[in-house]
């Protein structure tokens, strides 16, 4: 089975949990992966949620030095095999299957997150938030994505219980996004387009938003 026959069927089935439509794109991979940055002779730790098939994992990969560390928090269990298979071997990386609520996080450089925030309930979401901006070093970066159009889309054709939990949720993210973002981006060429926010536990000002 290949890994775009996975997530599609993964997405069938288990469409809350996985939320991604596709697999993230090289652009949008690229754009997550931003601020992992090669630092030659110094060890980096760097921390991917959600990593689902590994379409961003490879690109972080692609950029660890000898001394650097990835962890992998991975809830699905069918993604989590596929991600030992393809990584299991690589001393650097460390798998942790489960919930990223479950396991006790490091310290990190960097943090790259894919999961679907818009599926969970506020608190969770606030939750989830609280926990990988705690983990971040002095410096470090946390960088996620949201689809493109898709928050006015869900405000307007959800009604009731729904309509709540999702207001309830984009407000958990607006107060994130105001105070901890310093950069946002739009990335056209992945399906659908998505917008990709960089946030850091102290925030300068919004630097740029491309």
């Amino acid at each position: 089975m290949t890994d775009v026959t996975l997530f599609f069927r993964e997405f069938a089935r288990t469409r809350r949990d996985t939320g991604a439509i596709a697999p993230s794109s090289p652009l949008l991979a690229r754009a997550l992966t931003r601020y992992v940055i090669p630092s030659p002779g110094h060890s980096r730790a760097v921390l991917e949620v959600g990593p689902g098939t590994g379409a961003v994992t490879r690109h972080i990969r692609a950029s660890l030095g000898p001394l650097d560390t990835l962890d992998l928090v991975e809830a699905n269990p069918r993604f989590a095999a596929l991600l030992h298979r393809d990584y299991g071997d690589d001393a650097r990386i460390r798998l942790l299957t489960g919930l990223v609520q479950e396991h006790e996080l490091g310290a990190y450089d960097t943090i790259v997150c894919g999961l679907p925030f818009a599926n969970f309930d506020a608190a969770t979401v606030e939750d989830i938030f609280g926990r990988l901006l705690a983990a971040l070093r002095p410096g470090g970066t946390l960088s996620f994505f949201a689809y493109a159009g898709v928050p006015p889309l869900r405000r307007a054709f959800t009604t009731g219980a729904a309509r709540e939990q999702t207001l309830a949720v984009q407000a958990v993210l607006g107060r994130a996004l105001e105070r901890h973002r310093f950069r946002s981006e739009t990335v056209l060429g992945n399906l659908p387009p998505a917008r990709v926010h960089h946030l850091a536990p102290v925030a300068p000002l919004l630097a740029y938003a491309g």
